[in-house]
């Protein structure tokens, strides 16, 4: 990658639709080598903060912040802070010396990687967890990947992952109460190089590691997949409510026996919608079977505590953000499902005739 900052890389651009001239941008990473690209489009919403009403603008990103803008003059709603970020030791690479930081929101996910993000259900899970991490390069976000079996270590683990954090599946945002819901996943990975003349002319690659699990789970603590809700109007939390039920291989493992793993969430981002009254999200299950089948879980969930109050197994994994619509006075939301051997197909959902 070439030294410098690399605008517009990982950048918000706002442009004048009748001329095509920029009004404003803002650069969200620096020289990005994480592949942190802003994953969703970012979502349109109004607030009032502190009296103010604000047309906004919010970006979700698979570094897991939420970055918020006046969208009419490109001005952070709340603070942007550039902070120092560690540095890489890659022969030739020249990062950034910092990094934009949002003083609020509050991350929505695990950022960086140290001995208090591991699983300790037990004290011989803990132990083999710290041995896991001690044989590669950790450290806070925006820690750069590293080559492989430098000083003894295969490469860095990141986390959030090149995936995120959030991804495509972006959030949803409550117009008349101005609240902003934002699906997100903890999954860990190495980011490793190499030098490998045989395959590339450039001085390093990117070099495949498996992150070891511990005893078949994951590195780091529950819950693995969540929906966190933000109040848009002050920048807090409201609440984060674990992504359904883990899969069968982490609820059903032997070492995890007698630890109640309702909350632990299943490793998949939600795919929401957002009404008058509920939030419905459906599973994102991609391949990872759970509850015993591959299938999706349609949920309605209270919008103002999280708790769910309604639950249905689709036929197949959801594919696509549900969607809501109007015919003949009633609503309906609709939800795009398939899966390896299964029908593409839309199933359509609405309130029984009273």
């Amino acid at each position: 990658m070439e030294p410098g900052d690399d605008l517009f890389d990982e950048s918000l651009v706002c442009l004048d639709a009748r001329t095509g001239k920029r009004v404003w941008h803002y650069q969200i990473i620096h020289h990005g080598i994480w592949d942190w690209d802003n994953p969703a489009a970012p979502v349109l919403l109004d607030i009032t903060v502190n009296g103010k009403k604000i047309k906004a603008i919010a970006q979700v990103t698979k570094q897991a912040f939420v970055y918020v803008f006046d969208r009419v003059t490109g001005q952070p709603v709340w603070p942007i802070v550039e902070r120092p970020v560690p540095q890489s030791d890659v022969p030739g690479e020249k990062t950034s010396p910092t990094q934009p930081f949002p003083t609020k929101p509050a991350a929505f996910d695990r950022q960086g990687i140290t001995a208090d993000d591991l699983i300790d259900f037990t004290p011989e899970l803990k132990a083999e967890a710290v041995k896991i991490m001690s044989e590669y390069k950790t450290g806070p976000l925006f820690t750069p990947p590293s080559v492989f079996d430098a000083n003894g270590k295969k490469g860095t683990i990141m986390l959030p992952n090149a995936t995120g954090g959030a991804n495509w599946q972006g959030a949803a945002a409550d117009p008349e109460t101005g609240m902003l819901y934002v699906p997100s996943v903890t999954n860990p990975y190495v980011a490793a190089l190499v030098h490998d003349s045989g395959h590339s002319d450039m001085d390093y690659v990117g070099k495949n590691v498996f992150l070891e699990k511990v005893k078949g789970l994951p590195l780091v603590k529950p819950p693995y997949g969540r929906i966190t809700a933000y109040d848009m109007n002050s920048g807090d939390q409201a609440w984060m409510i674990p992504n359904g039920q883990p899969p069968d291989d982490i609820k059903n493992n032997p070492a995890l026996k007698g630890v109640d793993t309702s909350k632990f969430g299943n490793p998949e981002r939600a795919l929401l919608v957002v009404t008058k009254t509920l939030l419905f999200s459906a599973d994102a299950t991609g391949l990872s079977p759970v509850n015993g089948s591959n299938a999706s879980t349609f949920r309605a969930i209270d919008k103002k505590t999280g708790a769910a109050v309604f639950e249905l197994k689709l036929p197949a994994h959801a594919t696509g953000v549900p969607m809501t619509y109007m015919a003949k006075g009633k609503q309906y939301i609709i939800v795009a499902v398939d899966g390896r051997g299964e029908p593409a197909e839309l199933v359509a959902l609405a309130q029984p005739a009273e």
